[in-house]
């Protein structure tokens, strides 16, 4: 899902947030890079430092097929949140029609949200099916790219015509080679875990028009 400017252009700005240390930095990395190699202009803006100490850290991607005027995002249209009080910070934030995917291993799903996020068991899937649990991180990665495909074309219930230019796990993907270029053994861990968030059972139940 792609938000469209006044001058029917492509415009997406990502959060990604969660505790220091569960590589929401990496997160939003990798998604920029797959943003150039598709030949979109891109931003990565990261927040860290003494913030990551028991708080929240986040990177925000601003992604256009057009000029970017600021890395910041003003009315973010995705997020992945690995933590509770990183989904308590940003969700008020978010634009109406935002696609979020909340790590439901360990973000109770008790209370009531503006707009209703996608538990999905992140934590879970990276520790029991890809026994690496520091790649919950690309485990949300993959399942917001799918929750994007799943409906994209559509605001408000209305069908739109997007860039063909969009992320995709295909382009995900190829990011990871030029991403962990240094370190190439663990490309493959990180391509299983986007690939087991992409392919999430429950996916089955999710719509384009939420």
């Amino acid at each position: 899902m792609e938000i469209k400017t006044s001058r029917n252009k492509m415009y997406n700005e990502i959060i990604i947030a969660g505790f220091g240390g569960q590589g929401v930095l990496l997160s939003g990395v990798l998604i920029a890079q797959a943003a150039m190699e598709l030949g979109l202009n891109t931003t990565w803006f990261p927040s860290y430092g003494a913030e990551m100490r028991g708080g929240t850290a986040n990177s925000t991607v601003v992604i256009s097929d057009d000029e970017i005027g600021s890395p910041l995002a003003f009315k973010p249209n995705a997020l992945i949140v690995l933590n509770e009080l990183s989904l308590d910070k940003f969700i008020y934030k978010m634009s109406d029609e935002a696609v979020i995917i909340a790590n439901s291993s360990i973000i109770p799903q008790r209370k009531e949200y503006k707009i209703s996020p996608y538990f999905i068991p992140v934590s879970y899937i990276a520790d029991k099916e890809i026994n690496n649990l520091k790649t919950a991180n690309m485990v949300a990665l993959g399942a917001l790219i799918k929750a994007l495909e799943t409906g994209s074309g559509y605001i408000n219930g209305k069908q739109q015509n997007y860039s063909e230019k969009s992320l995709t796990l295909d382009s995900v993907l190829s990011a990871c080679e030029e991403v962990f270029a240094l370190k190439p053994q663990l490309i493959e861990v990180n391509k299983k875990a986007l690939r087991a968030g992409y392919n999430f059972r429950e996916y089955k139940n999710l719509r384009g028009v939420r």
